[in-house]
């Protein structure tokens, strides 16, 4: 019975210590949890006072750090109220099981910075009724008539003493809600430190918030837009706003900013942040003009090394929009064929001037200019392959008989990047990117193998990006995509010229031994299908 005593005695003693601390407070305490913060400043709930600033419990008191000033600004870790002390114990245990020694002696360190930070030198302030005040660093001193306590999910818990006026003259949440209390609770905090940077910031102006904020990342600055406007702090979201326009983003920024400020729904102050990242509502007219411009640019461009990077860049960014949402307003087909047919009528000119040259013009000029003139043919035939439009540009390509004719007259060394045209189309073809009629198909090699024939050594030596086996792997499968008698035709006459020039022929084996087997040895004929479909109707028995 002695010891039953003594043990409700000590209880007694601990509970009547714990209302002394505050634990236990009275009736002007207001306590809320951001979690239960509505999702924009515009709708807010209302928010209970209770008895009990949380249930979280509590952490063991980090050893306190002297000041130099004479009254420093007060902030404190200690526990939350429970029923029990020994809930509390209990829970302790759990609570120091997640978070490590280690890393809340970080925590403690930085928010101790923040707040020590205040502290190096007074500034004075006015609140909305006249009444001046004196607080150190930022604002926050000795002499605060409200205490708050930001309370983390883990609970870690920073008290401070802070002036009602400076709260209800910078937050409307607590001008609206924190009347006669004199205790506030922040619980349920996912980030204890952004949440006390966030009340510091509440005693600058705006000079002082805007140099505060200079240096943060985008990371830094959305956590504290976030608690600002969970607590309405109209300069604080202000201030973060401006930060974000005026520095520059990442990739990977830019997505954090636009879903942030999409979830926070701050209306008419967003827009200009997002500007950067959004423009008026285009239309396809509008789109085509640019991207012919852009194309057109690059063709008509006077430094080699600048139209290879601007090439390499437009092609992939190209390809990436093939790939984004399907809202994307890409390059049209008109535009690309615009383009077709100006790379044309430019390699048809060179040809014919090519041909009427006089002995005293520079070869070297006119090569450059012809394999110019190719080499733009085959960047957009590129395009158009990569997006798909390509079967059109083959029966064009297949009806440039006076071309090909053009192109017979002039000595190879002059002609072969024409020929890299064809085995580009042919390779879109043996890999099924590029689906045209047996008609189109026949018509394209009709006009322009022999040629393809005679370039190809030529081809093969004077670039390295030519991939011989690619082309013959192309042109193979463009032959075996022909009727059998036109296989036979183009294949025989293949067999011929291979035998006299050998590695400046195409080696297109495995087609002659596909059309072998075909002609000879699977010889296939459709048998007539004699049988009749009979259909029988009949009522389903109830």
């Amino acid at each position: 019975m002695a010891a039953a005593a003594a043990e409700n005695a000590l209880k007694s003693r601990e509970v009547s210590a714990m209302i002394k601390q505050g634990f236990i407070s009275d009736h002007h305490t207001l306590s809320f949890s951001p979690s239960r913060l509505p999702p924009s400043p515009q709708t807010t709930n209302s928010f209970p006072r209770v008895y009990s600033p949380s249930s979280s419990p509590p952490p063991p008191p980090p050893p306190p750090q002297p000041q130099p000033q004479p009254t420093p600004p007060t902030h404190s870790y200690s526990p939350s109220q429970s029923q029990t002390l020994y809930e509390m114990m209990s829970e302790e245990q759990h609570r120091e099981s997640k978070l490590s020694d280690d890393r809340r002696h970080k925590l403690h360190l930085r928010v101790s910075k923040i707040l020590d930070e205040t502290q190096t030198r007074t500034t004075s302030f006015r609140d909305r009724n006249g009444t001046d005040g004196l607080g150190f660093g930022f604002g926050i001193g000795s002499g605060g008539d409200v205490k708050v306590s930001v309370v983390g999910r883990d609970g870690f818990r920073v008290t401070m003493e802070m002036h009602k006026s400076v709260l209800e003259e910078k937050s409307r949440f607590f001008d609206e809600k924190i009347g006669v209390a004199h205790y506030v609770e922040i619980s349920d905090c996912d980030d204890v430190e952004v949440y006390v940077e966030t009340l510091v910031l509440m005693y600058c102006d705006d000079f002082n918030l805007k140099k505060r904020l200079m240096g943060e990342d985008v990371s830094k600055i959305l956590a504290l837009l976030k608690v600002s406007a969970a607590i309405m702090f109209d300069a604080g979201i202000i201030s973060c706003l401006e930060y974000l326009e005026a520095i520059p983003w990442s990739e990977d920024e830019e997505e954090k900013v636009i879903s942030h400020l999409n979830k926070l729904e701050l209306n008419d102050s967003v827009p200009e942040v997002l500007l950067r990242v959004s423009s008026e509502p285009s239309t396809s007219t509008r789109a085509d003009d640019i991207f012919l411009r852009l194309l057109t640019g690059v063709l008509l461009a006077k430094d080699d090394k600048a139209r290879r990077e601007m090439k390499s860049l437009i092609s992939r960014l190209l390809r990436e929009d093939a790939t984004s949402e399907s809202n994307r307003l890409d390059v049209s087909k008109d535009v690309l064929y615009h383009l077709c047919h100006r790379c044309l009528s430019s390699l048809s000119l060179c040809l014919s001037e090519a041909t009427a040259v006089d002995e005293n013009r520079d070869r070297g000029v006119l090569m450059s200019e012809i394999a110019r003139e190719a080499d733009n043919m085959q960047w957009i035939v590129d395009i158009l392959i990569d997006k798909k439009m390509g079967d059109e540009f083959v029966k064009l390509w297949a009806d440039q008989k006076e071309l090909a004719t053009l192109h017979s007259k002039l000595p190879i060394m002059y002609r072969h990047e024409i020929s890299r045209i064809t085995a580009q189309i042919c390779i879109a073809i043996g890999r099924g990117h590029i689906l045209v009629p047996k008609d189109t198909r026949f018509s394209l090699l009709s006009t322009w193998l022999e040629a393809l024939y005679e370039d190809f050594g030529w081809m093969r030596r004077a670039s390295r990006s030519v991939d011989k086996k690619l082309v013959e792997d192309g042109l193979s499968q463009t032959i075996l995509t022909l009727p059998l008698p036109q296989q036979q035709t183009i294949l025989l006459n293949w067999f011929d010229r291979f035998l006299n020039k050998g590695d400046d022929c195409p080696n297109i084996q495995r087609a002659f031994e596909v059309w072998w087997r075909r002609a000879f040895i699977r010889q296939f004929a459709a048998e007539q299908d004699t049988s009749q479909l009979q259909i029988t109707v009949c009522d389903y028995p109830n």
